[in-house]
């Protein structure tokens, strides 16, 4: 067995891992931005290696052979022990130095570069790595103790983490500028029920905060395409193909460029919450905890002044904040 270990290599081990946690070798391709022949290359030379087939498949579907489970179980060890270490050593280095790992949802990509150089400004010996994820790949991530970090809208029930709201997170209804609603005010909620939304898919973070914001009348809508992307939302919305529901902090440059205009809809903008999300088991690298505290401390205030979206300029008509779910007090940091 120590003959064969002295061939694996770490690359290995990480292709691996990415192809067993997926059972797919295209997705693991994609999430490390590899093409598929290079990671079927890796996963050969791993099992040349060890000697043992590690995946089968039966039917359609692909399973671990038990030597797979094995080298498994010894990739995710390996892979947490580096992270340890890189942990220590921050540590030692202090916020001076070290590398901050946060994921999260697509509609932050937006703004939180940004949020990212205001702290790096003041940490200039920190590295970055950032990454962009619909809900699904998000949750996989915090699951698997892939990032340090995670912000998002709403925190997953079914995780131990904690989750600290830190910033207002509004949500309008957007049209094209010659929509016939976009000279209206006041809008009745209910005359969305006669309007075609363009929306992002099942499941994403967006859609789940519209149900929340619509509650009963969301299954009298008319959502009729659904897309993973919310600039090609947008387009199709500019394209007079609906409307949209979508968060405020995404369309800012569109506003400016009059290619979209924000519908005075009774009870919008719909306020919910950003959230910081960490394992609550995690043991935080001193730069992460930075992070953290500053996200709490002037997040709230940096992110209104990045995306430039006023919600209390509407608070004559009808906006509303919705109160973050659970006792996320910062005490139980």
């Amino acid at each position: 067995m120590l003959a064969v270990m002295r061939t694996v290599t770490l690359r290995q081990l990480r292709v691996f891992a990415a192809a067993a946690r997926h059972m797919n070798f295209s997705r693991a391709a994609e999430e490390l931005h590899l093409s598929q022949p290079a990671v079927s290359t890796q996963i050969k030379e791993l099992a040349a290696g060890v000697g043992l087939p590690l995946f089968e498949r039966i039917g359609r579907r692909t399973y671990l052979t038990p030597a797979g489970e094995e080298m498994l179980q010894c990739a995710r060890a390996i892979t947490q022990r580096l992270k340890d270490a890189e942990s220590a050593l921050a540590q030692m280095k202090g916020v001076t130095g070290g590398r901050l790992n946060v994921a999260v949802i697509s509609a932050g990509d937006y703004f939180f570069p940004r949020v990212l150089a205001q702290f790096g400004a003041s940490h200039p010996g920190v590295t970055f790595n950032l990454t962009v994820h619909n809900r699904e790949q998000l949750l996989r991530h915090l699951a698997d103790n892939l990032t340090d970090l995670a912000v998002m809208v709403r925190p997953p029930a079914e995780l131990d983490v904690v989750a600290l709201p830190f910033a207002p997170h509004p949500y309008v209804i957007v049209a094209a500028p010659d929509h016939p609603l976009a000279k209206m005010r006041q809008i009745p909620r209910a005359a969305l029920n006669r309007e075609r939304f363009v929306q992002r898919e099942q499941g994403s973070d967006t859609w789940n905060s519209m149900r929340e914001v619509f509650g009963r009348q969301f299954s009298r809508l008319h959502i009729a395409m659904q897309i993973h992307s919310t600039e090609t939302i947008k387009q199709a919305v500019v394209a007079g193909m609906g409307i949209a529901f979508l968060s405020a902090h995404t369309i800012g440059l569109d506003l400016r460029a009059g290619n979209l205009v924000v519908l005075d809809v009774q009870g919008f903008p719909a306020t919910l919450h950003w959230y910081l999300v960490h394992n609550r088991t995690k043991r935080l690298p001193p730069v992460a905890a930075a992070f953290k505290e500053f996200l709490l401390c002037e997040g709230a205030a940096l992110i209104e002044r990045l995306v430039q979206f006023h919600a209390a300029g509407k608070a004559g008509h009808g906006t509303r904040t919705r109160r973050p779910r659970g006792n996320y007090s910062r005490k139980s940091q």
